[in-house]
């Protein structure tokens, strides 16, 4: 039950950010909030290349995979909203079919990051972690741009006791 929970909470967040970007302009996803600051864009490729490298060959391999290019995620490469949504598919397709093969026994194994050993239940709360701090990056973000017209993710203000 508790590997279900956490995967419950991954498919929440990503909602939530696709929610956000269905809201903003193709444009936006290129834009800084303020000088220095990360675009949506660069989130979802560091979101991407983060699930791809921690969750292929989950609990065999280390996390941080030679393959990964970390640094290169943060670069603006101004894609286009189908090759950034592409890759953000690829790597959620990444994560759940490895937590589709977990069990709650499976939460104890030690697995390695960076060659840190970690238990499964600690990577799995680092990451779910890790996601939700970028998916509120992201949100707040779409939001800025959106402006007024933005359609809340969650309860609207004044309607809690509904």
């Amino acid at each position: 039950m508790v590997v279900e929970s956490i995967k419950n909470e991954y498919s929440r967040y990503r909602s939530q950010v696709e929610l956000a970007i269905d809201q903003i302009q193709d444009a936006d996803l290129h834009k800084v909030v303020r000088e220095g600051g990360n675009t949506i864009a660069i989130l979802m490729k560091h979101i991407s290349g983060n699930l791809k490298s921690r969750f292929t060959n989950f609990l065999t391999e280390d996390g941080e995979k030679v393959w990964r290019d970390r640094d290169h995620e943060f670069e603006e490469l101004q894609e286009d909203r189908s090759t950034i949504i592409k890759n953000w598919k690829e790597s959620w397709s990444i994560l759940f079919d490895q937590l589709d093969k977990l069990s709650d026994s499976d939460l104890d194994k030690i697995i390695k990051i960076r060659n840190r050993s970690l238990t499964v239940s600690d990577a799995l709360i680092r990451s779910l972690s890790h996601l939700s701090y970028h998916a509120g990056q992201i949100v707040l973000v779409a939001k800025i741009h959106v402006g007024d017209g933005w359609n809340t993710l969650s309860i609207p203000k004044g309607q809690s006791k509904e």
